[in-house]
């Protein structure tokens, strides 16, 4: 749930520099595709600087748990960058959907076993209200990659 507040936050703040003239971010797509890039860089390096932090939210039935957490950093990084460039921008926001439907499982588990993971809530009932907003995150990439959306219909240029 922090990562769809921080979403929130920083598509707002797009909003407000695109007041101040930032022609870049006109529109909702390239104000939600920043903020979800900027987002997943974080998350991202968060995952390759502190890894310990996410061990305890893998399923046991997965191996290479390390492995596993330092990867999905590595794919957060990528669809952040996928996202900013418009070659790769649909392909990043597709990635980004099936890699969110993925963590799905992780989020779950920590809902069930009402995991304390250091940086995050330790109330209970974090991990099951963030369970719902997984759908918008979803959303959120493929709206940001314009996969979905009133400019998803047009043909990107080549």
């Amino acid at each position: 749930m922090l990562f769809i507040a921080l979403l929130i936050v920083l598509a707002v703040l797009a909003a407000l520099a695109d007041r101040l003239g930032v022609p870049a971010l006109h529109n909702w797509p390239a104000r939600m595709r920043l903020a979800m890039a900027l987002a997943l860089l974080f998350a991202g390096s968060d995952h390759l600087l502190n890894p310990q932090r996410y061990l305890p939210m893998l399923p046991e039935v997965l191996p290479y748990h390390l492995e596993l957490v330092l990867f999905t950093g590595l794919c957060e990084l990528a669809g952040a960058i996928g996202l900013l460039l418009p070659r790769w921008r649909r392909w990043a926001a597709l990635a980004l959907a099936v890699y969110f439907v993925c963590v799905f499982p992780a989020n779950i588990k920590n809902a069930l076993d009402g995991l304390n993971v250091e940086g995050l809530p330790a109330a209970t009932w974090y991990y099951w209200l963030r369970l719902p907003f997984q759908p918008l995150i979803i959303f959120w990439a493929l709206y940001a990659g314009e996969v979905v959306g009133a400019r998803s219909r047009q043909v990107p240029a080549r």
